[in-house]
């Protein structure tokens, strides 16, 4: 029978995802030999398997960056966004110990479109990166103009001639990763109890999941916890209660359902019951920023370990490098520096016995300031009641020997089981996984990888393995219309709607086919284009229509540009908006289209706009859809507004793909087609 939704239509027929088919569950049943399993009973073969699949990223990775370097043309290089050429560059000033370096184009002019974003790992060479000793660095940010690079030491005549920066591979991740791995599967005595549910291994995985943690009774939170007086929904609270009281909790965060909220309430509890210590995780950096800003509003003395450069601005305060900077000792370290530096200038005028004795002290000096940093850092953690990284980043070395019996790891299902080890093997005895298996799954190099199942996060591991997630069930982002898609065919028909339609009416400036359902799908007779070398794909109608509905709704001065998104599959799109959007005035500070938003659907998950655009690209005779295919993709995208969604496609070539059929059969049936805007 339909179900009446919330602005009093019927809702469609709306056709569910088929079931999972089954796994196999044992290396016998598989047809590939490194195909990845949901149980693994031993040891050896998880080893083998995840070493091969972490080897076959780096490989990959390498190969595809060199094969770029050696083979790809310049022109295909700039048009991917993957290098800037003929950057002058200058230093300018300092982000704590390392130096900040500013590039930009040698004739003055804006920096062409491209894809280096603040965190990213850059190398800095003069022309032949592949031939030349590169420098490394870390964006710090970027605008038109220039783009800003941290580094531990500048390259030498920065200032003489031009340089070049290529996106490089990160070889830090595969190695902390790889150590995590060996600890996990091959260590003798296991750094977490929680090996055996992990690997899956167990006959009642649910039931051992659900055991209280191991850990003394005054070192967890008890089990008749009152977490009512917390402002959560029913969903959230029996999430809240699980994760407080169970060794090893799931909890599922469709789009809009307070996954960060929950999160926040669970780790701030356990702070008030004093337990820990607590390792607070996720796979970005924008993710444990996120986790961050919500503990230090809540009071919680949360210190963030990694690279102050990979940190929002306004949180690097809490950064274990500012902490450092600020502390008291901080006198005694310069004053012997000082001292090193004095009698690093006598060096020259000393000889023999005296110069071997000044040798001698200065290496005293450089050890008691070793001892120093080293009580500063340990001084620090020990203050705090949070610790927060990247996976990857909790095996940094300033932690490297803590034990954090709470674990605690959000966007679980965007890291690979692989990242979300770096963290267990630190001694969890109590984890949290909190993500979203229906939308995007870990970002996968290799493709050989990938065809061999290293897209399938612990998350969804455990889950197909019989573990049973908590769901949060109440959206509070989208309007009601807009969520009644993706819960029917992604979740079941289990998403409820904690917002109203009067909550989330339609903005003007935009000609809606129905002004209370704001949904709309704009058809086009268009046709898709490759840009250089095919290096992407693009859509030049679909581009026009985006710049034409955006100014509409600017224009209507109810929407301002920093609240619209505009979201596509293919980079080639990206660019072209961006071209089109910087030839009217430009998306830049004190710009008209400031704010503005233009990113890939990858670029979007965990974000939300009041209004999103979604410009599909693909238009052709052969009905090849590419990314557009994958399900997960499209949930994130039709997930992101608040209170309008624009969707503009080639009507038959969409139409050949079953779920994308099955929406605009939807969108037609609610006639929310807006032939108008052909």
């Amino acid at each position: 029978m339909d179900k009446k939704g919330d602005t009093g239509t019927f809702r469609g027929n709306v056709s569910r995802l088929s079931p999972k088919s089954t796994i196999p569950k044992s290396k016998s049943e598989n047809s590939k030999n490194d195909q990845a399993l949901v149980k693994w009973a031993r040891r050896q073969d998880y080893h083998s398997y995840y070493t091969k699949m972490i080897d076959l990223e780096l490989e990959d990775e390498m190969k595809n960056i060199d094969e770029r370097l050696k083979s790809w043309s310049n022109r295909r290089l700039e048009d991917a966004g993957l290098v800037l050429f003929k950057l002058k560059g200058r230093t300018s000033g300092w982000l704590f110990n390392e130096r900040v370096l500013t590039f930009q184009a040698d004739n003055g002019q804006e920096l062409p479109w491209h894809k280096f974003g603040q965190g990213d790992i850059v190398t800095i060479s003069r022309k032949r990166p592949w031939a030349e000793i590169v420098t490394e660095g870390t964006v710090l940010d970027r605008s038109r103009k220039r783009i800003r690079v941290v580094v531990a030491e500048p390259p030498e005549d920065l200032r003489r001639g031009t340089w070049r920066l290529d996106r490089a591979a990160n070889r830090i991740a595969h190695d902390r990763m790889a150590e995590a791995l060996d600890s996990f599967a091959l260590n003798e005595f296991s750094p977490t109890p929680l090996d055996d549910i992990l690997m899956a291994s167990l006959h009642d995985v649910m039931n051992s999941s659900e055991r209280p943690p191991e850990i003394p009774k005054t070192k967890r939170v008890p089990s008749n916890v009152d977490i009512s007086k917390l402002k959560l929904n029913k969903s959230q609270h029996e999430a809240v209660m699980g994760a407080l009281t169970r060794r090893l909790t799931l909890i599922q965060g469709p789009p809009g359902t307070g996954k960060t909220h929950t999160a926040i309430e669970i780790l701030t509890t356990m702070v008030k019951h004093k337990v820990g210590p607590i390792l607070a995780t996720a796979d970005s950096n924008v993710a444990v920023d996120n986790l961050l800003k919500g503990l230090l509003d809540k009071g919680i003395k949360a210190i963030r370990i990694g690279q102050p450069v990979k940190v929002r601005e306004r949180l690097r305060e809490a950064t274990l490098a500012a902490q450092m900077a600020q502390h008291s000792m901080n006198d005694d370290i310069d004053a012997i520096i000082s001292e090193n530096n004095q009698i690093k200038k006598s060096l020259n005028k000393l000889k023999g016995k005296e110069k071997g004795m000044a040798h001698r002290d200065m290496g005293k000096n450089w050890k008691e300031i070793r001892l120093m940093e080293k009580q500063i850092i340990e001084e620090i953690i020990d203050d705090a009641e949070i610790i927060l990284a990247t996976c990857v980043g909790a095996a940094h070395k300033t932690i490297a020997d803590r034990r954090f019996p709470i674990v605690l790891i959000d966007e679980a299902t965007q890291a690979t089981e692989t990242a979300t080890l770096v963290p267990i093997v630190r001694g969890a005895r109590q984890l949290i996984l909190i993500g979203d298996h229906k939308q995007l799954p870990p970002t996968i190099i290799s493709k050989r990888a990938e065809e061999s199942g290293f897209s399938r996060s612990l998350f969804e591991r455990l889950v197909d393995a019989g573990i049973k997630p908590f769901m949060l069930k109440t959206q509070y982002r989208m309007h009601p219309c807009i969520s009644e898609f993706p819960s029917s065919r992604f979740y079941e028909g289990l998403l409820e709607d904690g917002v109203s339609s009067e909550e989330r009416q339609a903005p003007s400036g935009f000609i809606w086919p129905n002004w209370d359902l704001p949904l709309a799908f704009i058809p086009l007779d268009s046709e898709e284009g490759t840009d250089v070398e095919n290096a992407s794909r693009f859509n030049s109608e679909e581009a026009i229509k985006v710049v034409e509905v955006v100014q509409k709704l600017i224009e209507s001065l109810e929407i301002m540009p920093e609240q619209i998104g505009v979201i596509t599959p293919y980079n080639g799109q990206v660019r072209l908006l961006n071209d089109h959007f910087d030839s009217l005035g430009g998306t830049g500070k004190d710009e008209p289209f400031h704010g503005l938003e233009i990113r890939s659907v990858d670029g979007y998950q965990g974000r939300e706009k009041e209004v999103i655009i979604f410009s599909t690209v693909r238009a052709n005779q052969n009905g090849e859809l590419g990314f557009l295919t994958d399900k997960r993709r499209l949930n994130v995208a039709l997930t992101r507004a608040k209170r309008g969604l624009i969707v503009i496609g080639n009507h038959p070539t969409l139409t050949r793909d079953d779920t994308w059929k099955s929406w605009l059969e939807w969108v037609e049936e609610r006639e929310l087609m807006a032939w108008h805007y052909r």
